[in-house]
């Protein structure tokens, strides 16, 4: 009788965390294939199963549970799987090796480092295998907890320390140390090592005139384009400053950046305007940058892009963890690259429940009745981009469109048949006159985005 648990796997079929091999006689496959669930996701290698899913199991002796075990003492670092023989009839047996997401990645079997992909076994990139070495050692050793040379507690602001100790004990994250000296509150923090700061305190505390000739890193770039490439700037800035000072700055630009969505309120009749991202949804997203990003990278930063179609942040850095884009948006394990950096912004009540922040992000943009954001991890940098849920009017279609022409277009894109002539003129926010808004269609029209529907008094005017 073969177990039930046993046949459901076989049915299931082979995946990412789960392999089979007809025998033990393939053990070096098997634990081939063993290495590579522990660098990827966890998962089973079942013998006595053939590929198609067949169970036909295999003669155990005395020494056959003790060949794979011997064959997956290979493994390095040392792994301890669980082996589980099960009875499927005939004297006959299978042995199912099941091992967890490996906690001391990347392993190696006999020398070569091996990860999961769908249902093969490849070998893993020497790039990959760095990555997963400093990951192995990041509790210990990182960027942020190394000693800052050459700065002393003087080259702090102050006045953010205490603020940030302040907000933490209000929010009951902090103990109240009975003092606001410097000294004893970035010893509360754990940004001091004997007496000397670390370098998460630079990033977070930082003085703006020091940071830019000796953490160039810390660095914001600020950007609005024309259009929807890097062609042509509308604004163009660059900003050197702790953490704090970043986030604050970044908050600015975006309010004074970001184009205004209106729409009409059931049960009222003047318009609302609101930014076209919710700005929560971006703080968010700037918070996380400052918390997971790579500080070691001199050339690094965190970029803010506004397109007419899209607006991206980007920071420095990949993911880590084994974490992809699309685990992000789903329940995770919060594992932030810079922890002590992040523990800080915590208290401080820049961050809420950690490993919710992406979550968070889909969350406010569903309400605004946006697109989830994207997240794309390429190129060294992480980008979370977001979507507009409507039209956005270009800003050049073969010449420059005025802000009234832009807008006209966003009204005519509010009601599927068009709008009256007589209708707009209510709702252009500053005000125009009848001729004015007829010269503005008519521009529309002759850049084919807009167009007439009927004639005289009934006439219509509706986006292209």
């Amino acid at each position: 009788m073969i177990p039930p648990h046993v046949s459901d796997w076989a049915a299931a079929g082979e995946s990412e965390i789960q392999e089979f091999k007809e025998t033990t006689g393939q053990r070096r496959l098997g634990a081939r294939a063993v290495c590579a669930m522990l660098n990827h996701r966890g998962g089973r290698v079942i013998f006595g199963v053939k590929k198609g899913g067949a169970i036909g199991g295999q003669l155990v002796g005395e020494d056959t549970e003790a060949d794979v075990a011997e064959e997956i003492r290979a493994i390095e670092p040392p792994v301890y799987p669980s082996i589980e023989r099960a009875d499927v009839g005939g004297g006959r047996a299978v042995l199912v090796v099941t091992v967890p997401a490996g906690s001391n990645r990347p392993y190696s079997y006999r020398g070569r480092a091996w990860r999961r992909v769908g249902t093969t076994n490849v070998r893993l990139s020497q790039e990959a295998y760095n990555r997963m070495l400093l990951e192995r050692v990041h509790g210990e050793v990182r960027w942020e907890n190394e000693d800052a040379t050459d700065w002393t507690i003087a080259d702090l602001d102050s006045e953010q320390i205490s603020r940030t100790v302040t907000e933490a004990v209000r929010r009951g994250r902090l103990e109240d140390p009975g003092t606001r000296d410097p000294e004893t509150l970035l010893r509360g923090l754990q940004l001091l090592r004997g007496n000397a700061l670390l370098r998460a305190a630079v990033v977070l505390f930082g003085r703006r005139e020091h940071l830019g000739r000796s953490y160039p890193q810390s660095l914001l770039r600020l950007a609005r384009f024309r259009g929807t490439t890097r062609t042509e700037f509308l604004d163009n800035r660059q900003f050197h400053g702790n953490a704090f000072e970043v986030l604050e700055t970044a908050q600015r630009f975006l309010l004074e950046s970001l184009p205004i969505a209106g729409r009409i309120k059931p049960g009222l009749f003047e318009r609302v305007d609101d930014p076209l991202y919710p700005p929560e949804a971006l703080r968010e997203a700037v918070a996380n940058a400052i918390c997971h990003r790579d500080y070691s990278m001199g050339g690094g930063s965190i970029g803010i892009g506004i397109y007419d179609d899209r607006l991206e942040i980007t920071s420095t850095g990949s993911l880590h963890f084994g974490l992809t884009p699309a685990m992000l948006f789903e329940p995770h394990e919060s594992r932030p690259w810079n922890p002590l950096i992040a523990g800080v912004l915590y208290r401080r009540g820049i961050i809420e429940n950690w490993g919710r922040g992406t979550i968070k992000m889909a969350e406010l943009t569903e309400q605004a009745g946006l697109p989830r954001p994207e997240i794309e991890d390429s190129g060294g940098a992480v980008t979370v981009r977001f979507l507009p849920g409507r039209y956005v009017p270009p800003m050049r279609v073969g010449m420059d469109l005025t802000a009234r022409q832009r807008e006209i277009l966003s009204i005519l894109g509010e009601t599927a048949g068009g709008v009256a002539l007589r209708d707009i003129l209510p709702r252009v926010r500053n005000g125009a006159t009848t001729r004015q808004i007829r010269d503005d269609l008519q521009v529309l029209r002759t850049v084919e985005l807009a167009d007439p529907v009927g004639w005289g008094r009934g006439a219509r005017w509706r986006r292209r």
